[in-house]
């Protein structure tokens, strides 16, 4: 029997068949950040008992939370082969605005947050019409307005000092989780919701002609996704207090809906607008994309927009875990742990590919790296060079993948 008769009678084995074709052409995805995470799960759960318990998995979330959205927002720079080095001090400045108007000027956190967003909208804007505009490095740009940044933070902040966070809804998207019962109902409407969306892309697909994923494989993603989900679900709904009489923690932490959303709200348009096909068009080829007709400046300002926004969501991120904003948030390891995370998790330094998932992916496999070690008792050093030692393996295989696709 020859090999195309065999893949028509075993559509599984020739779909395995396809997949294998496109990891040897250089399509790998986000693989080497799912098989980094589950590897550095067992290692770390071998090694230390306390890591792979619902207490600590439920930290992992929230301690990733604000790198992770950082990340995603930095997706939408790097898709253009761009970087930006003030996302980090973007979001402490934006974070610092919203605890101001919050503590000292006594606006509610509904009016604050969306001025944050506003501030967040003008860095962008600054830095993305730096870029296109007047044509300087985005490397250049975004180092001067690290530096900048950091400076306004201080400003806003006071060298040394501390603006505490009062109000209690920002307080609780980091310290607050849902209920057991309301958590699992999250679980079933986002599960519905996913297979709903799935199917109807797979029929509308279908209807017009073109090559939709097999049925079959289809369903193995979906069941094993909400399987594991599932089992996350459920373990964040195991008791994770030391003491329960006098605080009972369980539930989902609210932190993760929100990041849920945004996963949602950026694949959207990544995936479903023009501005995310013309995105990808001017990150694979900028002079074609501009031949065609694509407002190439325009798209780079977006972007940086987008970024900032992103940036000053994961500003209330921080307000919220720390419980209030210091000259230091956003900076230190926040960006290094950003730009990592997108990468690690697959998005091409070069421009041209990414998801918003792999800021997720990416975000838990430097989350896993930087708790598991804490608990095993390593310095800060050793953590340093073992997430710089992944994230220089995660773009070299960027790179070897775009020698394979002769990118």
């Amino acid at each position: 029997m020859s090999s195309d008769t065999e893949v028509q009678l075993h559509p599984l084995k020739g779909a395995s068949h396809d997949y294998w074709a496109r990891i040897k052409s250089g399509d790998i995805g986000a693989l080497p950040a799912v098989l980094g995470l589950v590897v550095l799960c067992i290692v770390f759960g071998a090694m230390q008992s306390s890591f792979l318990t619902p207490g600590n998995f439920a930290n992992l979330l929230t301690q990733a939370a604000a790198v992770i959205v950082i990340a995603m927002g930095l997706v939408f720079v790097l898709l253009l082969g761009e970087i930006d080095l003030s996302a980090g001090y973007s979001s402490g400045v934006c974070g610092a605005v919203l605890v101001i108007l919050v503590t000292n000027h006594s606006f509610p956190w509904w009016v604050a947050f969306p001025i944050s967003i506003i501030v967040g909208l003008a860095l962008g804007l600054f830095i993305g019409w730096l870029v296109s505009f007047l044509g300087i490095p985005s490397f250049v740009v975004t180092l001067a307005t690290f530096l900048a940044f950091q400076g306004l933070l201080l400003l806003l902040a006071g060298e040394g000092g501390t603006i505490r966070m009062e109000d209690p809804t920002v307080l609780s998207i980091e310290n607050s989780n849902m209920k057991p019962l309301i958590s699992w109902a999250f679980y079933v409407v986002c599960a519905a919701l996913y297979i709903f969306s799935g199917l109807r892309r797979v029929y509308a697909r279908r209807k017009v002609g073109l090559k939709t994923e097999l049925m079959q494989l289809w369903i193995l993603k979906t069941v094993g996704l909400l399987g594991l989900t599932g089992a996350a679900v459920y373990a964040l709904n195991l008791e994770r207090s030391n003491n329960p009489d006098v605080v009972s923690l369980k539930g989902i932490p609210y932190v993760v809906p929100v990041i849920l959303l945004l996963l949602v709200v950026g694949t959207f348009v990544l995936n479903r607008t023009a501005f995310g096909r013309h995105l990808y068009a001017v990150g694979g080829n900028a002079e074609a994309a501009r031949r065609s007709g694509i407002n190439v400046k325009w798209v780079r300002i977006c972007a940086f927009m987008i970024c900032s926004v992103l940036s000053a969501v994961a500003g209330m991120i921080f307000a919220s875990r720390q419980n209030s904003i210091s000259p230091t948030t956003g900076g230190s390891s926040t960006l290094l742990y950003a730009v990592g995370a997108a990468v690690i998790g697959g998005t091409s330094l070069f421009g041209g590919k990414g998801r918003m998932r792999d800021a997720i992916l990416g975000g838990l496999v430097v989350a896993v790296i930087d708790n598991g070690m804490g608990l095993l008792g390593y310095a800060a050093g050793i953590k340093y060079i073992v997430t710089g030692l992944v994230l220089l393996v995660s773009a070299s295989v960027d790179a070897i993948s775009r020698k394979g696709s002769g990118s």
